[in-house]
């Protein structure tokens, strides 16, 4: 006979309520995805040093233009508050901000990926997509390469490209401002 496991799924509210409670330590590294709260892994060596690079890469290029935030959260629904590696937002005024982005605040994700690179691009790639995140790179430091994806839908991206080193790319709500793949993906 099959068990079927029941599940409880919270919404960001709630969410955050048991962070306030104290139900978690202040350590943990978790995120919340389609109402499940979901550890983290560990950020290793190359994933930390790429994540510097590219909010030094960012911040410099960009600081005037948009607000570059490190590994903050998102929230894209009632039920998901994911925290990518970098996000480029809307600038507001003063930086006093009420709430975290949501998807029409959003210029570009990125997730940058070694030993999370399945989970990036079957969970939170498509739940970017689902959300009407325009724009969401992946930095895949095993491969060393990016793939980019744009224009979603409810299905998915409609564009998906790999970009290798040597090549230059661009953001697409940013059109005149290039970077290299290797300024990306760093020496």
């Amino acid at each position: 006979m099959a068990v079927q496991l029941l599940r409880q799924l919270f919404t960001v509210d709630q969410y955050y309520k048991m962070l306030d409670a104290g139900v978690f330590t202040g350590n943990e590294r978790l995120e919340l995805i389609r109402g499940e709260i979901i550890k983290m892994s560990p950020i290793g060596v190359r994933h930390a040093d790429c994540v510097k690079r590219l909010a030094e890469l960012f911040i410099l290029g960009l600081g005037k233009t948009v607000t570059v935030g490190i590994q903050d959260p998102v929230r894209l629904n009632n039920n998901s508050e994911p925290q990518p590696d970098i996000s480029l937002v809307q600038r507001r005024q003063g930086f006093r901000q009420t709430q975290h982005p949501q998807p029409e605040n959003v210029f570009l994700l990125i997730e940058v990926s070694d030993t999370t690179i399945k989970y990036d691009r079957e969970i939170k790639v498509p739940l970017y997509a689902e959300n009407n995140i325009v724009e969401v790179w992946l930095v895949n430091l095993t491969e060393e390469c990016l793939e980019v994806y744009r224009q979603p839908t409810a299905n998915g991206y409609e564009i998906v490209q790999t970009f290798q080193r040597g090549e230059n790319v661009t953001i697409q709500a940013l059109p005149n401002v290039t970077f290299t793949v290797d300024e990306i993906l760093g020496n």
